[in-house]
């Protein structure tokens, strides 16, 4: 498999060369302009390890997780171990609700504010990084959404300082792993870097997530559900750590899926009204370290890699990254093969968070065949985690796969009666797109608009 892989590399033009950490260096410019960030192919180093025989298993994580009501009242004895001097990356909206009070928290350190205009860019990255210089910072805090995390990350893995995580949404998996996205100014995706370490610490204040928009729990149950998954298809592939996957990884991930069953739609209803129980802990956990560590150290699949190609279709950008990837998590589900049993297992959990399966859920029910070609040759480009299956993968596959996908989501709801989403939101009023907003809307929490 690995070596036709680095076959099909060379025939699609990409450079390919051997990095110090045992993968590929792709990407030269941006290598030039960001150090020490190295952006690889997850394929491209899989055939690279296959090659050289590398069979070790490696497992990544940060070095401390906390999470509880208030904790980041509590950081104190936390950071002091990173340094008196730290740069606090937050937005304006974040820094209102929740960084003025975690200054005074932190007074016996010296704090400057660095403003997140809203887009996760070199440029934005490279602003920060002279902040940080002329204060001469020892960490960087980064408080706020999933754009302000991946900033903290990438400013501090360029300067080898450490970086405390403090996520205001549990709508990703992102806040544990080493990995960050990057966007162009205009706020399209430019690429993803994966950065030489984890954060030292994250700490998840559920006092202030439980105040977020059910909305967000539901989508990041919808990133962390494709973790199991995924993890299953991806066991004799390479992890995001550059080794096989460790025993461990595959005991968060069975974990992290049966938190999802057992805890997810009490954990929905309770955040629906800002209600900290231990259901919602529970997720809150699944959501963030347990996907976290189980996608870094467990693998990613197709699930992801048809998120990937779903962001082409520009009808799309209304959803989460969660809610692209719930839909992912069917398509594989297809691909694999599954029995109707277990695909209605995962479409009744996904239902019953209100995270869409079909295309008219998605708002494309007019959806052309063109737009899912596409989709399923951006799922299929080099270096895709869909290579880390083994078995037979083409674009006309995955195209299938993507059509029985929403053909066995609109049966299983002809079937049970599932008529329509149960929350009080519409799809339609929300916005993704960091500060831009519409008449009567509010940020809340970062990196999200919601109606008022």
């Amino acid at each position: 498999m690995f070596s036709s892989t680095l076959k099909s590399l060379a025939r699609t033009g990409w450079a390919v060369r051997p990095s110090m950490a045992g993968g590929l260096r792709a990407s030269p410019s941006a290598v030039r302009r960001f150090p020490s960030v190295r952006t690889f192919s997850v394929t491209a180093r899989a055939a690279s390890i296959a090659n050289r025989g590398i069979t070790f298993r490696v497992f990544q994580s940060p070095a401390k997780y906390v999470q509880g009501p208030s904790a980041i009242r509590d950081s104190a004895q936390y950071l002091r171990k990173m340094g008196k001097r730290a740069v606090l990356i937050t937005d304006d909206i974040v820094h209102q609700i929740a960084g003025e009070d975690l200054i005074n928290t932190l007074s016996e350190f010296e704090i400057k504010r660095a403003a997140f205009t809203g887009i996760a860019s070199v440029e934005e990255v490279e602003r920060i990084k002279e902040i940080c210089v002329d204060f001469k910072a020892d960490f960087v805090i980064a408080l706020g959404g999933g754009k302000t995390i991946d900033v903290g990350k990438t400013v501090t893995d360029d300067l080898k300082i450490e970086v405390a995580i403090m996520p205001t949404t549990a709508s990703t998996d992102a806040p544990c792993s080493a990995n960050a996205v990057l966007y162009r100014p205009s706020g399209d995706f430019d690429r993803y870097a994966f950065c030489q370490r984890n954060p030292y610490i994250v700490i998840v204040d559920t006092s202030i997530i439980a105040r977020a928009p059910a909305r967000l729990l539901a989508a990041g149950m919808g990133d962390a559900l494709a973790t199991n998954v995924e993890a299953k298809r991806a066991r004799n592939a390479p992890n995001f750590g550059g080794g096989m996957p460790a025993l461990v990884a595959d005991a968060i991930c069975e974990k992290c899926e049966e938190t999802l069953f057992k805890y997810g739609k009490q954990a929905y209803e309770a955040c629906k009204v800002n209600a900290m129980t231990p259901a919602l802990e529970a997720i809150v956990e699944a959501n963030t370290l347990l996907s976290g560590l189980g996608f870094e150290s467990g693998g990613l699949a197709a699930a992801h890699a048809i998120h990937d190609g779903l962001t082409s279709i520009h009808r799309l950008h209304h959803l989460l990254h969660g809610e692209k990837v719930a839909f992912g998590t069917i398509c594989q589900l297809v691909l694999d093969g599954a029995p109707q049993d277990e695909i209605d297992r995962y479409l009744g959990f996904l239902l019953s968070v209100d995270l869409p399966v079909t295309f008219d859920m998605m708002g494309i029910p007019d959806v052309t065949a063109e737009e899912l070609h596409k989709v399923a040759e951006i799922a299929c480009a080099p270096g895709e985690t869909i290579w880390n299956m083994d078995s037979v993968i083409t674009p006309d596959v995955v195209f299938q796969a993507i059509l029985g996908a929403d053909i066995v989501g609109r049966e299983y709801i002809d079937r049970t009666g599932f008529k329509q989403l149960s929350t009080d939101f519409d799809y339609a009023v929300i916005e993704t797109r960091p500060h831009v907003s519409r008449s009567g809307t509010v940020d809340l929490l970062g990196d999200l608009k919601v109606q008022a």
